[in-house]
C-alpha cells in the first residue's frame, strides 16, 4: 500500500472511530407526559355526581383544576375533612358513593 493510500485508510478509520463514539442525536419520541398534562388541563373537567342515604337528592359538582371526582368522594367520606363546600356545604361524612350523572332535561 502506498503512503497516500495508508493515510486515506488511517483518516477513514479515525473518522469511523469518532463517529462510533459520538452519542446519537435525540430520537423522535411520543409527546412528553407534560404535553399531555397541558392538553388535559385545557379539557373541560368531568361533572361528578354523588349520593348518600342521609343527603336529600343528588350532590353534583365539577372538580377544580387540581381535583378529581375520586378526590372529592375521598374528602366527603373522610370524617376529619373540613374546609370545602361540596354538596351545599354539607357536614355529612361517610357513606358517599359516586354515581353516573343523569343527563339534564332540556327546557324550552
Amino acid at each position: 500500500m502506498s503512503h497516500s493510500g495508508s493515510r486515506v485508510a488511517l483518516a477513514l478509520a479515525v473518522a469511523l472511530l469518532m463517529a462510533a463514539t459520538l452519542e446519537p442525536g435525540p430520537r423522535p419520541q411520543d409527546p412528553s407526559p407534560l404535553a399531555c398534562a397541558a392538553q388535559e388541563a385545557e379539557a373541560p373537567r368531568p361533572h361528578c355526581c354523588f349520593t348518600n342515604a342521609r343527603y336529600v337528592g343528588m350532590c353534583e359538582g365539577e372538580p377544580e383544576k387540581d381535583e378529581t371526582c375520586a378526590a372529592i368522594i375521598e374528602y366527603l367520606n373522610n370524617p376529619q375533612s373540613q374546609g370545602k363546600s361540596y354538596c351545599g356545604n354539607t357536614s355529612i361524612r361517610g357513606g358517599w358513593q359516586q354515581v353516573p350523572c343523569e343527563p339534564k332535561m332540556k327546557q324550552d
